[in-house]
């Protein structure tokens, strides 16, 4: 990283645990939880809920899922997210390019400050989250404003159709499948959102479905050859349809018996792919007759790394 370069690129992730502990998940998600962006319950309300209870249900039953895949360097988003800053820095030699979370570390807040006391002035953000919602990407731009006053600040909020994103996907797609075999029908897993938060204007839907159709596009199906879908649901409330496991089982009902899932929405792997879909929801297909492939993320590929590269380019509007 040079030392005295005064533009950085900050690649920001949702965030993790610091470790598959009962503690350390309870930590993580007081953060997280605790965001009004995520949750828009009234504080009064929420708080007493999400400390005396969500927090003490939560805890240990995550902690155990997250030790299922927990790698010898970390969390697996942490992992993948500093290996993918990595390939990024070696893109853009004359950059500063950190990794940074929103929440849990290594801290946006304290990274933002760490930038500015350095001299950094030109400043792109890069929220790894290609579809834009209020929960995610409006949290990072929330925090930026507050960290950020008198540098040249970039964010970029949306990367659902970019082609070289679009194109990224597709080729790893493809190339798994070309590797494996392929699966009868193609479904794309995004995370889901409280159905309140999409009535009130939230794009992300559409950009889900964007991104959806632009891959398809590129792979050449048909619309019966895939579908799209939202898991990782949590708590009472209607959430985004179709749940990814509504989903399968309707393909197993169908007699569908191998389903490849991609998850387009999560930048690299981590709880939520390798737990949830590639563990948990390819068990619970299996049960119906079937088997489910999970193709990963794009992570810290070559293809994954250009296109972010050629993005922050773009909106820093430089060739470096």
């Amino acid at each position: 990283m040079p030392a005295d370069s005064d533009t950085a690129l900050l690649a920001v992730n949702l965030g993790t645990p610091d470790a598959p502990t009962a503690s350390a998940v309870r930590r993580y998600l007081a953060e997280f939880l605790g965001d009004p962006r995520v949750v828009s319950i009234p504080p009064l309300l929420w708080k007493p809920l999400l400390y005396g209870l969500i927090l003490p249900l939560r805890g240990p039953r995550s902690a155990a899922n997250y030790a299922k895949v927990w790698m010898d360097e970390g969390s697996p988003l942490l992992v993948y997210t500093r290996r993918l800053a990595a390939a990024l820095q070696e893109r853009l030699p004359h950059w500063r390019v950190l990794p940074a979370m929103r929440y849990g570390s290594p801290a946006l807040r304290a990274t933002l400050r760490d930038l500015r006391a350095v001299g950094v002035r030109r400043l792109v953000v890069l929220p790894l989250y290609p579809q834009y919602s209020t929960t995610t990407t409006a949290s990072v731009a929330d925090l930026v404003a507050e960290e950020t006053q008198g540098m040249d600040v970039t964010l970029i909020e949306d990367y659902s159709t970019d082609p070289g994103w679009v194109a990224a996907v597709a080729d790893s797609i493809r190339r798994y499948r070309r590797q494996h075999g392929a699966g009868a029908h193609l479904l794309f897993s995004f995370h889901g959102l409280p159905q309140r938060v999409a009535d009130a204007g939230d794009p992300y839907p559409q950009r889900c479905r964007d991104s959806a159709e632009a891959v398809a596009a590129v792979l050449g199906l048909a619309p019966e050859q895939w579908s799209l879908s939202y898991q990782s649901r949590f708590g009472r409330e209607r959430w985004l349809e179709p749940s990814t496991v509504d989903v399968l089982d309707r393909l197993a009902a169908a007699g569908v018996r191998q389903v490849d899932v991609a998850c387009p929405g999560f930048a690299v792997d981590c709880l939520e792919t390798l737990e949830e879909v590639a563990m948990g929801l390819a068990e619970h297909f299996e049960a119906r007759g079937g088997r489910l492939a999970y193709i990963p993320c794009l992570n810290d590929a070559p293809a994954h790394a250009d296109a972010l590269a050629n993005l922050a380019r773009c909106a820093a509007g430089s060739d470096a």
